[in-house]
């Protein structure tokens, strides 16, 4: 099985891809992350992950688009509810290429997150799977993010401080400063 893994940063990803290949599912990596801000940031996540799948021999493909403009659109509008656009924004854009490129199936390192709303985004991936007509491989990788993050750290991968949107770096700033908005 072929399947197309979009992929939020090394640190998530690491024990997805290998998780999936120990099941000889023939992964390939997808970057599209239009909410991650600054653009330091995002390219901060973007290059960790080239070096990290360069030296895992882990074919990417990149829709490398600094998209703030659109993704302050989509999200404007009801921000305490943003997830859900955000995760519909880059899943249904994976299902998309999975379809296009001739994928069987794709998923999604977000799914290794316990700071993620698993549900909501599992519901979202299953929708863009009946839109495009390809299999959404549901794997819950929460048991493996401690291990990811450990091997994060003895490979010096970028270690992001917050989710990736410009509300979620807000929101940890006001809460490290003990700021009730």
């Amino acid at each position: 099985m072929k399947t197309l893994l979009h992929i939020c940063c090394a640190p998530c990803a690491n024990q997805c891809v290998t998780s999936l290949r120990e099941e000889n599912i023939e992964v390939t990596g997808f970057w599209y992350n239009p909410n991650i801000h600054p653009f330091t940031e995002y390219r901060s996540r973007r290059n960790c992950l080239r070096e990290y799948a360069k030296d895992v021999e882990l074919p990417l493909i990149e829709q490398d688009q600094y998209a703030l403009r659109p993704f302050v659109r989509e999200v404007a509008e009801d921000i305490a509810h943003r997830c859900v656009k955000c995760y519909e924004m880059r899943l249904f854009q994976t299902a998309k290429t999975a379809k296009e490129q001739g994928f069987d199936s794709f998923t999604s390192s977000l799914f290794i997150s316990p700071y993620q709303n698993h549900e909501l985004m599992k519901a979202v991936a299953e929708r863009a799977a009946e839109t495009y007509g390809v299999e959404f491989l549901y794997r819950d990788f929460r048991p493996l993010f401690k291990a990811g993050q450990e091997h994060a750290r003895e490979h010096c991968f970028y270690m992001q401080k917050y989710c990736g949107c410009v509300f979620s770096e807000e929101e940890r700033y006001l809460k490290a400063n003990k700021i009730i908005p």
